[in-house]
């Protein structure tokens, strides 16, 4: 299972695989955390470019990734 969460912590959506996790959380189209039994991954999902830290729409993009071991 793997949790989309967004930025202010509140769980959005929780989906069985990654893939549908990841269509989820670009549908929503802002920065968000998913979550996985073994990992997690932030950003902003299906921003086609980004240039000095922007979208092309202006938006401020940021990322970060973890791996518990």
């Amino acid at each position: 299972m793997y949790k989309v969460i967004s930025k202010s912590g509140l769980t959005l959506n929780v989906c069985p695989t990654l893939e549908e996790s990841m269509k989820f959380a670009k549908q929503y189209g802002m920065f968000v955390t998913i979550k996985g039994k073994d990992f997690e991954v932030c950003g902003l999902f299906g921003a086609d470019t980004i240039k000095d830290g922007k979208c092309p729409d202006g938006v401020e993009y940021s990322w970060m990734k973890r791996r518990n071991q």
